[in-house]
């Protein structure tokens, strides 16, 4: 731990999984805080390290602002953990689809669309924000006049004015899925998330629960891939089961949030998530670059049908 320097976690917000960082790493010996982006230009010189812990904003309509801070950061030779490209491929699902076809992991065939189209892969379909988070506006649409109905319904979103709708292949539910931590290559926390009765999705926020988790090696091994495909140093990885052990990618999510329960084998996840960072610390990162130079070029237009991934089948 003596090679890192001073911690900063780069959030808009000090909310209680950001606190819990912040304790794990003092506990640690680490000196630690969280900063706005603005801050953080001012203050982080140097050997400093930032975690770039950056969100989707309430709207939907993109990522929080201080994407460009990072990046000057990294100029000013500060280590930057989960840099503006990676957060980016992460927070922007048609992005999170190309990285995930490259690397020929398996993850629900997607296409960007601003008006009704007839899917390739067919119905039913799952209509989300392509900046989505807190399941917010997702729907399934088991028809083209579903589909036609829920499109028009969005005419009038924010998000869906700026940059159309993703249009992803549906994954029968099995009322359960689950969350895996990665930080730096490493497994360091996981969950079952289970929907609430009645509700097809098991996101917390629309009363889903949790209980703990030990996943199987193919989960693991799916999640490790999703990370590196996305060049990010600690995210979550949603994975939906498909029967026969096989899962698929649902999302990567780079701002994750997590509690206790995502301990593994009795560790606490926090100091986890803190060590392994800490160890990656002045790692190679070339191939990740180039990872991230790949994606950040990647721009369909909204309109256009991307075959930005292929069949999890």
């Amino acid at each position: 731990m003596s090679g890192m320097g001073r911690l900063a976690i780069i959030a808009h917000n000090v909310n209680s999984t950001n606190h819990d960082l912040l304790a794990a790493a003092e506990t640690m010996g680490l000196g630690a805080l969280v900063l706005t982006p603005e801050q953080a230009a001012r203050r982080l010189r140097p050997g400093d390290v930032a975690l770039g812990r950056l969100d989707v904003l309430p709207t939907l309509c993109g990522p929080e602002p201080g994407l460009s801070t990072l990046r000057a950061l990294e100029r000013r030779g500060v280590v930057v953990l989960n840099r503006a490209g990676a957060l980016l491929a992460a927070h922007d699902k048609l992005m999170t689809a190309i990285g995930l076809s490259s690397r020929a992991l398996p993850h629900p065939r997607t296409g960007l669309v601003d008006a009704v189209f007839d899917p390739p892969f067919g119905y039913p379909v799952v209509v989300k924000p392509r900046f989505g988070s807190w399941g917010r506006d997702v729907a399934v649409c088991r028809s083209r006049l579903a589909l036609e109905d829920r499109l028009r319904a969005l005419r009038h979103k924010a998000w869906f004015v700026r940059q159309g709708a993703i249009v992803q292949e549906f994954v029968e539910p099995r009322g359960y899925d689950l969350r895996i931590l990665v930080a730096a290559g490493e497994i360091v926390g996981a969950v079952q998330r289970v929907a609430a009765a009645g509700e097809w999705r098991t996101n917390v926020a629309l009363g889903g629960g949790r209980r703990p988790a030990d996943p199987p090696p193919q989960a693991r091994l799916i999640a490790l891939g999703a990370a590196a495909a996305l060049g990010a140093d600690f995210v979550g990885v949603d994975l939906l089961p498909r029967g026969d052990g096989r899962w698929v990618v649902l999302e990567v999510n780079a701002a994750v949030d997590f509690t206790a329960q995502y301990s593994l084998a009795g560790e606490n996840v926090f100091e986890r998530v803190v060590q392994a960072l800490a160890r990656s610390v002045g790692s190679e990162a070339g191939s990740r670059d180039e990872q991230v130079a790949m994606l950040s070029g990647a721009r369909p237009r909204v309109g256009s049908i991307a075959e930005a991934a292929a069949s999890p089948s």
